[in-house]
């Protein structure tokens, strides 16, 4: 299945074992524990040699079927599921941090993302540097011994803005530091990481991935590619069995059957069947958005409109890489005051005004208020957040329908 192009890898990603009754989507197993025919079965399934599912917390069938998918789309030696974007990332920062050590990324991050590294990791003694990621030289200043990865965005939510993935990549393989990155913003159908030189993906699988926002979810992809002997933490573990990675190992043994935040079945089901599609709605949701931008861009009452693949930013020809000018369904608009973006927001009759990104609903919404409501004015300052600022999320509705909506919500400016 290697050889063949996205979608039919994912349509075709086997069952871990064949259905009795040969359903086409794996049925969703929704219960707790799973039986055994004697004592020494459910001994050695405990003891990790059988692959058979013992108890949900710790593996299901339909979790497993969703990770197989993952797998096939991404290329990646190793899939964990779980409850939430978010929980894909503190369980993965949880297995490679430790009191002492530090991360070095960008401060321009989604708010629980910073929220999680300023204070949460902050009471166990892990210290986060932020660095101007256009800065290669910052980034070479900030990691130490002690530094346990490189966290960036993909695409950073709300300000748009690239990192360097490549070039990047080549600072830390020399440091011996993994790049971990959220490529929630992307999904793998319009981008590599891999080839990019990304060790470990966090996703929100609640985005484009679930199917039209269905459920809330996340997954952590791990492509092998780093020597985990180099984590002060993952070295002192023992040797893992062949084939699975330290980290990968760490995750499934200890970190994610401690913290709990599983993915249900049900969940699993609906991102399986969200992954088939996945294709299909991210290209028309990225079209849209890039027309919508383009539409926009000179707009007399609109500041600034920011979209990766106009001529007007920054990160067009490093989005054009990565993305092959596809960069996905999110684009800002900056109005003239906090004002003007709450009375143009509520003249939005076709956009929902709603928090979460790539429904197949177009949403819309103020992140200085929402997202960013509990920081303080300093913290909104590091994090880069302007009151100016409006997120839109393109959906699957017809683009001129979305234009229109615009258009007359500005003419109430």
């Amino acid at each position: 299945m290697n050889d063949m192009n996205f979608s039919t890898r994912i349509i075709g990603a086997d069952f871990e074992k064949p259905d009795a009754h040969g359903a086409l989507a794996l049925p969703v197993y929704r219960n707790a524990a799973f039986e055994f025919a004697d004592s020494e079965a459910i001994a050695a399934a405990f003891r990790g040699e059988t692959g058979e599912h013992t108890y949900s917390r710790i593996s299901n069938p339909s979790v497993t079927n969703f990770e197989q998918k993952v797998r096939a789309a991404s290329g990646a030696e190793s899939v964990v599921a779980l409850s939430s974007g978010m929980a894909a990332i503190t369980n993965t920062f949880f297995a490679i941090a430790s009191a002492g050590s530090n991360i070095v990324s960008s401060p321009h991050l989604f708010g629980n993302t910073f929220s999680f590294f300023r204070s949460t990791l902050a009471a166990f003694g892990v210290e986060v540097r932020f660095v101007d990621t256009d800065d290669p030289a910052q980034i070479v200043a900030a990691i130490d011994e002690n530094t346990c990865a490189f966290f960036a965005e993909l695409i950073t939510n709300p300000h748009l803005e690239l990192a360097d993935l490549p070039a990047i990549s080549k600072i830390l393989r020399a440091k011996g530091v993994p790049m971990i990155i959220d490529t929630t913003l992307v999904p793998w159908c319009a981008f590599d990481a891999k080839k990019a030189g990304v060790d470990v993906e966090v996703v929100s699988t609640t985005k484009y991935i679930s199917g039209g926002a269905t459920s809330t979810g996340g997954v952590i992809v791990d492509y092998g590619t780093f020597d985990w002997t180099k984590n002060r933490r993952l070295a002192a573990m023992s040797e893992p069995p062949a084939g699975v990675s330290r980290f990968a190992h760490k995750l499934r043994t200890e970190i994610v059957r401690n913290l709990g935040a599983v993915m249900t079945p049900d969940t699993a089901y609906m991102h399986a069947l969200g992954m088939e599609t996945l294709d299909v709605r991210y290209r028309r949701m990225s079209a849209t958005a890039h027309e919508l931008a383009r539409h926009f861009v000179e707009h007399p009452k609109i500041t600034r409109v920011n979209y990766p693949a106009l001529k007007t930013t920054p990160y067009k020809t490093l989005s054009d890489i990565l993305f092959s000018g596809d960069p996905g369904a999110m684009f800002t608009v900056e109005l003239g005051s906090k004002a003007d973006c709450f009375r143009f927001m509520n003249a939005l009759k076709v956009f929902r005004r709603a928090t979460n990104l790539f429904d197949n609903k177009s949403l819309v919404i103020h992140p200085e208020s929402t997202i960013y409501a509990t920081f303080t004015p300093e913290m909104k300052r590091t994090a880069g957040i302007e009151e100016s600022l409006i997120r839109f999320s393109a959906g699957i509705e017809a683009v001129d329908d979305l234009k229109n909506d615009i258009e007359n919500a500005l003419k109430t400016l």
